[in-house]
């Protein structure tokens, strides 16, 4: 039996919701062979009073609700009770967080354990926030209800990275973000679809014209679609050319 790479804890007030879509394809495969495990930990068994309340107005006015401190520091406490601290990352989804890149997804590889905790409504109280250091991500510059799909995102992009997780761990290395490049076009049979052709340079079998035309189609992908990140590898590579040339 494999030993589990990883241990995920989800705070949520939609428990209902997990696994969903990580229960499918390669996540939830490595979900069965136990390559990773997931909790979820229903927040409203923490809330207070006869109805379990979990949230109040915010203390400056203004529309919404926050979620409570007492109440998430309780499930926090309860949660990592029984884990190793040194090897957990305790994270809040949260649309003013850091941006959750490949990069960022690869570093969060090296903790065994993640408790992730999804906001609702206008958001958590920031003391608690403070007080257990929660890392703040967001999966993009939009709005969600909550942040359970983005909790799903985010388990996604780590769990496919452990090793067992794809039947090809190869082909990880290849993908868009990993050099700093989006993906080049993929092809497949029929070589000739609907009067299009596969372009030849793919079917030469020359390994080194290949590499060539897929990094300068990369190239070419990135600087229409995401230029933010072509100015970041052009950087890269003059530091690099600059450095070989000390």
């Amino acid at each position: 039996m494999n030993k589990t790479k990883l241990s995920a804890k989800v705070i949520t007030l939609y428990p209902e919701l997990f696994p969903g879509p990580l229960s499918a394809s390669v996540t939830g495969r490595a979900l069965k062979k136990k390559i990773w495990s997931l909790e979820t930990i229903d927040l409203r068994q923490y809330g207070r009073g006869i109805h379990k309340q979990v949230d109040d107005k915010p203390i400056s006015g203004g529309p919404g609700m926050i979620l409570r401190p007492d109440v998430l520091d309780e499930a926090l406490l309860k949660t990592q009770s029984s884990i190793d601290d040194k090897s957990t990352l305790k994270i809040c989804m949260s649309p003013k967080g850091i941006p959750l890149t490949q990069s960022l997804t690869k570093n969060l590889l090296q903790f065994k354990n993640l408790i992730i905790v999804c906001g609702r409504f206008e958001g958590i109280d920031q003391r608690v926030i403070e007080k257990h250091m929660l890392k703040e991500i967001s999966i993009g510059d939009f709005i969600l209800t909550g942040g359970e799909l983005g909790a799903m995102v985010l388990l996604d992009a780590v769990v496919r990275l452990l090793p067992g997780t794809l039947g090809n761990s190869k082909s990880i290395l290849t993908e868009s973000f990993t050099n700093g490049l989006l993906e080049a076009p993929q092809f497949t049979k029929p070589i000739d679809w609907d009067g299009v052709r596969v372009p030849e340079i793919l079917r030469t079998g020359d390994h080194q014209k290949i590499l060539e035309w897929k990094t300068h189609t990369s190239e070419e992908v990135t600087k229409t679609n995401r230029p933010d990140l072509f100015i970041k590898y052009i950087e890269k590579k003059k530091k690099m050319v600059k450095r070989k040339g000390i």
